[in-house]
């Protein structure tokens, strides 16, 4: 009985070294998955076995699902998922596997807009997995064939047409995604790292179409002292691109009316291509998006957004400039009287443009924001009141310039129509601008 308990310790102890092993060796396209892969119990959720192993799946096709709950995308594939196991049956297994615990799956899952997947068999509280097959977002699929690491791939590759092709033995339909990771330039070759004494001076790179090697998103590259000397956004639409320049080239101008969508002005034949064409179900059509990435010396951070502007008229079909043009604009403006606008004080409140609209204890530019990005009312809006103390406001009608003119007459302001000098950033057409200047004597 002894010798049997210590067998049974020794072998433990084996299998932790072997777990440690692998986790510290992540597996490459090719290799065998090791023996605790199929052997290891697994927690489960929606499954009448709170454990279960994979050793009798070891002959299909398998997908490993990476998801989590609070991916929309993720969460979006299950239908997909489960009718692609119902059509294949046997020939393949499709499993969902998550990092987060049981209880946090169980509530998703419970919840209202988790019900209707609560079909969905999934693995809870993973650690092997992930250690076998690290990535960097979900959704993240994995392909196992024959005992060996077939492909990674994104959500997307998971169809009928592909899965059909692999289990007949043809595996060059899929594309492998090796994630990218945003601490890093993208495509910025490993080498470069091992470069000593070598500093990155500048950096540009720009594709067209979907990456899906990374998300959708952005983020800054920052000095010590917290300058940024480097933006980075990955599959978006062009306007984006221009805003958060335009944004950040207004902002270092320190002019008090907030850059928005209305100071940008396109001036070419087909919009849509910098807009992105967004599709019925709300997302951007891939052939339009973008991925880009400029950079600028660490000890000259205040030549990012103008040398990006620049960047961005060499590269794309389009010219991109700031200027400064006389603009009919809504001009919000005090009626002499006594104050009707000062806050009574309480807690911050920012509802704009929702009906009714509120702002308690708020800048009084928060309501011209606002109006500016969300709301039916075309021309651009300026503050030309001067006001600075916080202010208290509720109103009802914000579609028209006009309703929200009377609205605001009894906290004492009025919206007038008129022509101002406004700097905007302008978009035009490199083709147009040639023959612009061609036409001229």
């Amino acid at each position: 009985m002894q010798k049997k308990f210590c067998r049974r310790l020794l072998s433990l102890a084996l299998t932790g070294i072997a777990l440690l092993a692998y986790a510290q060796n992540p597996l490459k396209i090719g290799d065998a998955l090791p023996k605790q892969f199929w052997e290891t119990p697994l927690q489960m959720v929606n499954t009448p076995q709170k454990t279960t192993t994979l050793a009798a799946d070891k002959d299909k096709l398998i997908l490993l699902d990476f998801w989590n709950t609070w991916c929309s995308a993720c969460i979006l594939n299950f239908p997909k998922m489960e009718e692609l196991q119902k059509q294949f049956g046997d020939k393949i297994k499709i499993l969902a596997v998550s990092n987060q615990d049981r209880a946090t799956l169980e509530k998703f899952f419970a919840s209202k807009n988790g019900s209707k997947y609560n079909q969905v068999q999934s693995v809870a509280a993973d650690k092997m997995m992930h250690s076998l097959f690290p990535h960097l977002g979900v959704p993240f699929i994995i392909w196992i064939k024959d005992g060996k690491l077939l492909s990674t791939t994104d959500a997307e590759q998971v169809n009928r047409e592909s899965i059909s092709a692999v289990l007949q033995g043809d595996k060059n339909n899929l594309q492998t995604i090796v994630q990218l990771s945003r601490d890093r330039p993208l495509m910025l070759s490993e080498a470069f790292d091992a470069n000593k004494n070598v500093d990155l001076l500048n950096y540009a790179f720009m594709t067209k179409g979907y990456l899906p090697q990374i998300g959708s998103g952005g983020t800054f590259r920052k000095t010590k002292a917290g300058k940024t000397y480097g933006c980075q956004m990955t599959n978006v639409p062009l306007k984006d691109i221009l805003f958060s320049a335009g944004y950040h080239l207004f902002a270092d101008k320190k002019d008090s009316n907030e850059f928005n969508e209305k100071r940008i002005v396109f001036e070419v034949a087909d919009p849509s291509k910098i807009l992105g064409q967004s599709q019925p179900d709300g997302t951007y059509e891939r052939n339009l998006m973008y991925s880009y990435e400029f950079i600028v010396p660490q000890d000259k951070p205040e030549t990012l957004y103008p040398a990006m502007l620049d960047n961005l008229s060499h590269v794309t079909d389009y010219d991109i400039s700031i200027e400064n043009r006389r603009t009919e604009c809504l001009v919000l403006q005090r009626i002499p009287g006594p104050d009707r606008l000062k806050t009574k004080g309480g807690e911050f409140n920012n509802t704009f443009p929702q009906s009714p609209a509120v702002l308690q204890n708020s800048p009084l530019q928060g309501m011209v924001n606002m109006i500016n990005g969300n709301t039916p009312i075309r021309l651009l809006m300026l503050d030309e009141t001067g006001y600075t103390d916080h202010v208290d406001l509720s109103i009802s009608g914000v579609q028209t310039a006009e309703q929200l003119s009377t609205e605001l007459e009894k906290y004492g302001l009025q919206v007038i129509r008129d022509y101002r000098n406004v700097e905007l950033l302008v978009v035009r057409d490199k083709k147009m601008l040639s023959s612009t200047k061609n036409s001229n004597p």
